[in-house]
């Protein structure tokens, strides 16, 4: 009796088969995963933006409203009272312009800081690189970026001011200000998973962080010889440049643009590492 031999034709194909392990150690970023899964992160990206202002009376103006009165705060304490100089840029275009970075820097720090935290049921779920949540919490705060931009450049029109050849500068400005925020957001996700009282130290971070940019006075009334070690903010690179590349005022310190390069390159590393 002959033993039964199936087609090889019509045979069925083995099935591909992956295994999933937990890591430990030093290990390769795999950075070329965040492109297999970039659909993830664009509908994650556009999930944050349509959740922020759901249910909400004024909606996305939130997004102007914000840093619109904290400018117009800012000029009556600094401008008005404390007559903070401001380069010889009218204030109130002098703090919106710093405004618009940090206000990108803040909310995308606070997001990606909480993030794995909030996705804690999709993570558990299934599989996908989570270096996706943290980067989606960041990007999802462009949106506010581009809507609050237009405001700045109605208060450029109005005092009549006109960028330089220096605006082609910005987006490698905002590049600096969105790797800061992801590099510091890895930082924090990460522990906030491991020790949950991260987030409540969150806030208290970025208001001390505010006064430590010159967000509301210019970096001119720093010391030249401290201006290395005040480039140590990364973000007082990043708004100097801001307002250079915007409002043709004197082009910053080299040094402190330096400073804060080399001190983003280095947090955002780390953090990939730790993460």
């Amino acid at each position: 009796m002959s033993q039964f031999q199936p087609d090889s034709a019509h045979a069925q194909p083995a099935a591909h088969v992956s295994v999933i392990r937990a890591t430990s150690g030093f290990q390769p970023l795999q950075l070329g995963e965040i492109w297999r899964f970039r659909e993830l992160l664009y509908f994650l990206t556009w999930r944050d933006i349509k959740v922020r202002y759901k249910q909400t009376a004024l909606g996305a103006a939130w997004a102007i409203i914000q840093p619109v009165f904290m400018m117009v705060v800012f000029t009556l304490a600094f401008g008005k009272l404390a007559k903070v100089p401001s380069d010889g840029v009218p204030y109130p275009v002098f703090a919106y312009a710093a405004l618009l970075p940090w206000q990108l820097f803040a909310h995308s720090l606070t997001e990606a800081s909480n993030s794995l935290v909030s996705n804690e049921r999709l993570i558990t779920k299934v599989y996908f690189p989570r270096l996706v949540v943290p980067i989606a919490a960041v990007l999802g705060g462009l949106m506010d970026f581009a809507v609050s931009f237009v405001v700045l450049l109605g208060l450029m029109a109005y005092y009549g001011i006109r960028p330089g050849m220096a605006i082609v500068t910005l987006p490698l400005f905002l590049l600096l200000a969105i790797a800061t925020a992801l590099g510091v957001g890895l930082w924090l996700s990460a522990l906030n998973v491991r020790y949950r009282d991260i987030r409540y130290t969150i806030a208290f971070l970025t208001q001390l962080w505010l006064f430590a940019t010159p967000v509301a006075y210019p970096s001119s009334l720093v010391p030249a010889r401290y201006r290395v070690l005040y480039g140590l903010n990364p973000m007082a690179g990043v708004v100097e440049g801001f307002r250079w590349a915007l409002l043709g005022k004197a082009p910053p310190s080299m040094s402190l643009i330096a400073a804060s390069s080399i001190v983003v390159v280095v947090i955002l590393t780390g953090g990939l590492m730790y993460f």
